[in-house]
């Protein structure tokens, strides 16, 4: 079976619900991963019956469907150490007030999982904020201590928001991104310790964060195959220029000066072929959604053709040997 191609919202967050799901269906999208506070308000898909009844009969209209809800932003604010950017991602009464913020995202994720169950939707992607990403460069001198508090920390802060979602059968797909507490091959894979490899906690692959951090992405698939929950096609492109480090320099993104950047599905260096065919040897079945990021390009003209490329791809596994019919009995 084919799996289905999807699309993030969030970076179309300015479109209302009904001329994304009309736009991205006339391209051939059949589905989106819908993203919080820009397409599906969660706190009323639970409380109204009208406005989830509404919100599914807009997805009904043009045939997409919800391969994942996105909780990215509200995840983050769990388990950050917090400074004034997360104002950004949370509701203006909360701004400047750290606990509050955190409360707030506490209560949300939980929300999010009801919200999920109600829609029929098994898989939340999400980040899940980190209190020692500060602390990645062990300067002021990092202690053993501090990274074993902080990974502890997202245990304590995660596990009764793990609980809730495994009443309701849902299950969290964390994409492994800097910022976040698992942003490369071993902080995922001490994560995974420190939670004793509870299932509710999956793992949303992209491997546009592995790439230019020099990881390779089928090295991770191949690893963590059966902690992949969700898939995220995104393009990174590496920059040759040697002036250019991988740390950014605080340049924007698109900016041709950067050591990488974010591009358009086929216009970077990500190995999409040997992806397809790692996901296919795990068994993968989910979607493969396309998160669109790329600041030099128009994003419709972007969305289609990441759509053709991405469907070029979108072979299934062979049912017997190539060489089967050459063999003599």
């Amino acid at each position: 079976m084919k799996k289905i191609i999807t699309i993030c919202s969030g970076q179309f967050g300015d479109l209302p619900l009904e001329d994304l799901c009309r736009q991205m269906h006339e391209i051939g999208y059949e589905g989106l991963e819908v993203a919080c506070q820009s397409h599906i308000d969660v706190e009323k898909i639970v409380s109204s019956a009208e406005y989830r009844d509404a919100f599914t009969a807009t997805l009904e209209r043009h045939d997409m469907k919800i391969g994942a809800i996105s909780a990215h932003l509200m995840g983050q604010c769990v388990g950050d150490r917090y400074d004034p950017r997360l104002d950004n991602f949370a509701p203006e009464k909360y701004a400047g007030k750290p606990e509050a913020i955190r409360q707030w995202a506490i209560d949300g994720m939980k929300t999010v999982a009801h919200a999920a169950k109600l829609l029929g939707v098994d898989i939340v992607t999400c980040f899940l904020g980190s209190p020692i990403w500060a602390f990645w460069y062990s300067f002021p001198q990092t202690t053993p201590q501090m990274v074993t508090d902080g990974f502890n920390r997202i245990k304590e802060l995660w596990t009764p928001i793990f609980d809730e979602f495994d009443s309701c059968g849902v299950r969290l797909a964390l994409e492994v991104h800097p910022t976040e507490i698992a942003f490369d091959y071993y902080t995922t894979q001490r994560l995974l310790e420190t939670i004793e490899y509870r299932p509710t906690l999956g793992l949303n692959f992209d491997p546009s964060h592995l790439l230019w951090q020099g990881i390779d992405p089928q090295v991770f698939l191949h690893d963590f195959a059966n902690r992949i929950y969700h898939v995220h096609v995104k393009d990174v492109k590496l920059s040759k220029d040697p002036r250019a480090g991988i740390l950014g320099s605080h340049i924007e993104f698109g900016d041709t000066r950067r050591g990488w950047n974010f591009v358009s599905l086929g216009h970077g260096d990500v190995d999409f072929d040997g992806i397809i065919r790692e996901l296919n040897q795990i068994g993968y079945h989910g979607p493969l959604c396309v998160e669109w990021e790329d600041s030099g390009m128009e994003r419709m003209f972007g969305a289609a053709e990441a759509y053709r490329f991405i469907s070029g791809l979108n072979f299934e596994p062979s049912s017997f040997s190539f060489d089967a019919a050459l063999k003599v009995d």
